[in-house]
């Protein structure tokens, strides 16, 4: 910045970097705990933008939401106003892998969150490029001034949360076009890198991509397979019922490519700047183009898509499941050549973008940097993918930037607590070299960490930091204390083997009972559920059916459910054993050197976090709480 002239433009009690679903949502939770905050944005049309799908939740993606919102958040909120379809995942598994998702008319999606920001008191909204991040030393080490923008405004602050999206030095790619532009041609942040690097922060190069947008007018869904919504519809918010946000819902539709397809894609590949080298950065593992799909799966005879609308306002439709970065005239012949595309325009080509993140091991588990205090970081920037690992990483950021600001203790959620957890715990733990996406499988502890139960499981957290007000925290314990008793009576109300039972028992499908049973056991059938054994419960009072829900589960899993808590007690015995945080690991002779370089690189805040860094073994785990304990008094 030494060509500018610079000025004192303002002082707030922090910065945030980026106006995305992490941005928003880290802005939120600062000023609603009454911190006098500034949200930054190369554009005002970038706030919670969704340049990519047009959804909110899916498989994992939908137990994010349903945690953000039970901690206070604004995202589950805002889908549950602005959604066109809705509809629950994996219904015919279990319920620790039921997902919630719902199609996005995204720009009322971006409209209603704009408009929740610029009516939040202690929030001011900026349209500018920081191009620095300022900072000081002293006898405790580096700690954050504030920042500068492009045109030489400084804004000081105490604490800064870096939420930079996909914006720096990004690069939009498709064949052998490269455009130095952001997401949907919006600006690309240009300096913040270097001033990232001066600090002292590692960085990486990733990438992630997008398919094209048709227009819906030359599409013939005659030949695509319709998706319909849920006829019961289920709200992300635990405020909201479904009566609240009931509406009518659109179509989506399936569609498959073919060999012709893959012929296309086969014949031109040399051309596609995954392939030529072109593009630098890593790409997700997860969520592959379509051009990585038919080379590594070469056997398989068509891949599935899905014809998603953008929105009630646009013709544009999004083709779910074709991201490429082939030249345009590639991706006609490729669209053309699939069955009810054959009169495709495309409106916006596939392209493929680059961009710069940091590396998340710098970070502590409250996204805090290690080596600098008062800098935070969430979202993309920490190298994650998806529009509610940005939003979830958003809220503990803004939330541990309150609580560093008024002096408290940051806000940890451990493995045990929530997928938000798991999310956050692999990112500054696991050291990854590709754009991470949260997965049910990657929670160990997913049948306790289940979406429906995400506000019975951090309610409390949220009404802790003021996130969740008094009203919306007695109706929590309200529906709590319901549960336990529900719970407690089904256990303790029989029925005996009469005829009267086993006459209702045969009824609704299920072998009729010898002795008396209680309620619960009954439940317990795999065959039968709450609502189906009302007629026998003739002391049943009428609940709401959240709580219902929460009952039945509870009965029906309760011995796996058990397991895993008992599962849950070893592991915080581990987590909750602390590390501290000046150790020296050279010190600790009979640790291999390979864990003696991860530990001191990553510099775990517990033996739990420690057990999970990629080359630290059980035997070294021994040696650490030997040598733990020799010296705890130390």
């Amino acid at each position: 910045m030494e060509d500018k002239k610079l000025f004192l433009a303002g002082e707030y009690d922090a910065c945030v970097i980026g106006a995305g679903h992490a941005g928003c949502e880290a802005a939120l939770a600062l000023a609603r705990l009454s911190l006098k905050t500034i949200c930054f944005m190369v554009s005002t049309d970038s706030i919670a933008m969704m340049p990519c799908n047009p959804n909110i939740g899916g498989t994992s993606k939908g137990h994010l939401v349903k945690e953000i919102d039970a901690l206070g958040g604004e995202m589950g909120k805002n889908i549950d106003k602005t959604y066109i379809q809705s509809k629950m995942l994996n219904t015919s598994k279990g319920p620790a892998v039921h997902s919630l998702r719902a199609q996005a008319d995204k720009q009322k999606y971006s409209n209603s969150m704009r408009k929740v920001m610029e009516n939040t008191d202690n929030l001011t909204l900026k349209q500018a490029e920081v191009c620095e991040i300022c900072y000081e030393d002293d006898e405790k080490g580096r700690f954050v001034t504030g920042v500068i923008t492009a045109s030489g405004a400084i804004y000081k602050s105490r604490a800064v949360v870096l939420c930079s999206g996909v914006y720096l030095n990004a690069r939009c790619i498709f064949g052998e076009v490269s455009e130095y532009t952001g997401p949907n041609g919006l600006p690309r942040a240009t300096h913040l890198t270097d001033s990232l690097i001066k600090m002292g922060i590692e960085m990486y190069r990733f990438k992630t991509g997008t398919p094209a947008r048709i227009d819906k007018r030359t599409i013939d869904f005659s030949k695509l397979e319709p998706q319909y919504g849920d006829e019961v519809v289920t709200p992300f918010s635990f405020t909201n019922k479904e009566e609240d946000i009931r509406r009518e819902q659109c179509l989506c539709f399936l569609g498959y490519t073919n060999e012709k397809t893959h012929e296309i894609i086969r014949e031109n590949i040399d051309r596609s700047p995954l392939f030529s080298g072109n593009i630098k950065g890593t790409g997700p593992r997860y969520c592959p183009s379509i051009e990585d799909k038919v080379i590594k799966f070469a056997d398989k005879e068509r891949h599935q898509f899905f014809v998603e609308p953008e929105g009630d306002y646009t013709n544009e439709m999004y083709l779910s499941g074709l991201s490429s970065s082939l030249p345009e005239e590639v991706q006609i012949k490729m669209y053309r050549s699939i069955k009810g595309l054959e009169n495709a325009q495309i409106i916006r080509n596939a392209y493929a973008i680059e961009y710069d993140c940091i590396n998340p091991c710098q970070l502590k588990e409250s996204l805090e940097c290690k080596t600098i205090r008062g800098f935070f970081s969430a979202g993309q920037a920490n190298g994650s993918s998806g529009y509610e690992e940005a939003a979830a990483q958003g809220i503990m950021a803004g939330i541990n930037a309150a609580m560093f600001l008024l002096g408290k203790e940051p806000l940890i959620l451990d493995r045990s607590d929530g997928y938000i957890g798991v999310l956050i715990d692999d990112l500054v733990t696991k050291e990854t070299h590709e754009p991470y996406r949260m997965m049910t499988s990657r929670a160990e502890y997913r049948l306790l960490l289940r979406q429906d139960n995400a506000d019975l499981r951090l309610t409390e957290y949220g009404h802790r930091v003021g996130l969740v007000d008094d009203d919306r925290y007695d109706a929590f314990l309200n529906k709590k204390e319901l549960i336990e008793k529900e719970i407690i009576r089904l256990n303790e109300t029989s029925v005996g083997a009469s005829r009267r039972v086993n006459d209702i028992l045969e009824k609704i499908g299920t072998t009729p009972i010898r002795t008396g049973t209680s309620l619960a056991e009954l439940i317990r059938r795999p065959e039968l559920n709450y609502d189906m054994i009302a007629e026998l419960d003739e002391n049943r009072q009428d609940i709401p059916k959240e709580v219902s829900e929460q009952v039945e589960i509870e009965i029906k899993y309760e011995g796996y459910i058990e397991r895993q808590r008992q599962q849950v007690e070893h592991f915080k015995k581990l987590e909750n054993r602390k590390i501290p945080a000046d150790i020296n690991y050279d010190l600790i002779d009979s640790l291999r050197l390979e864990a003696r370089q991860k530990l001191g690189k990553i510099r775990p805040e517990s033996v739990g976090q420690a057990s999970r860094i990629s080359g630290v073994s059980p035997a070294d785990i021994s040696v650490l709480l030997v040598y733990l304990e020799a010296n705890k008094n130390r």
